[in-house]
């Protein structure tokens, strides 16, 4: 059962509600929720001390609700668990694509972490938020000469991913700085893993990285370069992976690569093993902890490093959904519904599509709960359908909840990952409003958008500009 004092892991302290318990059945959810889940005497759903149902009532829905103590908690996993396992420097960057904003960021930032943005906006958000330049690693395929500008002048480290970055990047530093700009070298290492095609990036047919085949010519490169210093090299295989041997297998190829860089004279001296590291969606997911995982890659690290002679480098690695993915939750408003026997019967929610694109786009299964009633037995399977205009607009195919009413409050668990970065104004409808809860306390992070905020950017050329 979801209890109400909850003694959790690499915390230094302890999370006690100040609520009274209620006795509920056991739900095969509860293994789903952020840690400071639990349910109170009035039998309604609370995650970090907050009743989902009042913030809805207070912020309205779709709502993003983020619990900082779950954030937190991973945070400190990956953090000590690198200490406990690898015998070398390392540092663990967040990817912050998962969900880029500045209450995000600072939280991030006051655990020690450090930041992979993918992005000018990603980088101007994390700047913002007041992280240090030497905590931020500027990824990306197809980089602007702009965006690089904006990376030189902050003095970040920027993964270079292609000859045309590489000569441009090459180009800019001796224009604009009077140190050399410090880079990586991202490259595509040619290795497998089961997850979804569209976020495979480690195979060799993929847009990311430079080729294998091309590694004496680029160290040959950057071995005449003055602007620029090579500081360390970069492979990512791939998300939501449950498979451990993949990243095992990747540190045997980066080492094997370190060792040719500094036959060149290149003060490559840091690996960076990627992250993509799964969570559990569904009861049915079995990944590796954290800390397993930590452990299984700083070892094929630091073997592969006895086995060729070479000291341990300074190992970074860059997490995004494992570290954020389980601490945030959606809350919507159940409406309409639609019976159709002998086929579905379809309960519509006010969001969609446009705040939770993962299903639509990836087949992403979720689960969710009916938050104002937690005790009631799962009477039905129903579809969770979303309100844009589009058959493929589901938010769940099989939800097994109790009977929902309208005006119920319908939360789907684990949605802090690619919701809220990659969420839209479909339909011309708002992005949600979202909220941090710790402790009792609930915070405003990203204010709802309004119909003003819609068309604050629309322009009308004089000559269609209705004149009463």
């Amino acid at each position: 059962m979801l209890s109400t004092d909850r003694s959790l892991p690499n915390t230094g302290h302890r999370y006690i509600p100040q609520i009274t318990s209620l006795e509920v059945p056991p739900s095969p959810n509860q293994e789903l929720m952020p840690l400071t889940a639990q349910v109170n005497s009035n039998n309604q759903l609370e995650i970090g001390g907050c009743e989902l149902q009042l913030l809805v009532q207070q912020y309205g829905s779709p709502l993003y609700v983020l619990d900082e103590f779950t954030l937190r908690t991973a945070c400190s996993q990956y953090r000590d668990s690198f200490a406990t396992y690898y015998g070398g420097e390392s540092l663990v960057i967040y990817a912050s694509k998962a969900w880029s904003c500045m209450a995000v960021c600072r939280i991030i930032d006051s655990e020690g972490l450090g930041f992979d943005v993918v992005s000018g906006g990603e980088l101007y958000t994390t700047l913002e938020a007041g992280v240090s330049k030497d905590k931020i690693y500027f990824h990306g395929n197809n980089k602007s000469a702009a965006e690089l500008e904006l990376a030189v002048e902050a003095g970040c480290t920027i993964m270079v991913d292609n000859w045309l970055e590489l000569k441009t990047l090459t180009q800019i530093a001796t224009d604009h700085s009077d140190i050399p700009v410090p880079i990586m070298i991202r490259l595509t290492p040619g290795i497998e893993c089961h997850t979804h095609e569209y976020i495979r990036t480690g195979h060799l047919d993929s847009k990311f990285g430079f080729d294998p085949n091309q590694l004496e010519e680029v160290f040959a490169y950057l071995s005449q370069q003055s602007s620029i210093s090579c500081i360390g090299l970069h492979a990512h295989i791939g998300s939501q992976i449950f498979e451990r041997q993949p990243h095992q297998d990747l540190a045997v190829v980066l080492v094997d690569w370190l060792q040719k860089a500094q036959s060149y004279g290149l003060p490559v001296t840091t690996l960076n093993v990627g992250g993509g590291l799964g969570i559990r969606y569904t009861e049915s997911d079995d990944p590796p902890s954290i800390s397993e995982w930590v452990k299984a890659v700083s070892q094929a690290v630091e073997k592969a490093c006895q086995e060729t002679g070479l000291p341990l480098p300074r190992l970074i690695a860059e997490p995004g959904r494992s570290l954020i993915g389980s601490a945030c939750v959606t809350a919507y408003t159940v409406g309409s519904r639609k019976e159709i026997p002998n086929f579905h019967t379809y309960v519509a929610v006010d969001g969609g599509m446009s705040d939770n694109p993962r299903p639509i786009t990836y087949q992403s299964v979720y689960r969710a709960v009916i938050a104002n009633r937690m005790s009631e037995p799962l009477t039905e399977e129903v579809t969770v359908a979303g309100k844009h205009c589009e058959s493929g607009d589901v938010v769940i195919k099989k939800a097994t909840l109790p009977k929902t009413e309208p005006g119920d409050i319908l939360v789907v668990l684990d949605t802090g990952a690619y919701n809220y970065s990659m969420a839209s104004n479909y339909n011309r409808i708002g992005r949600p409003a979202a909220v941090v809860v710790y402790e009792g306390e609930a915070n405003l992070i990203i204010e709802r958008e309004t119909y003003h905020n819609l068309i604050e950017r629309d322009r009308l050329p004089e000559r269609l500009v209705k004149h009463e």
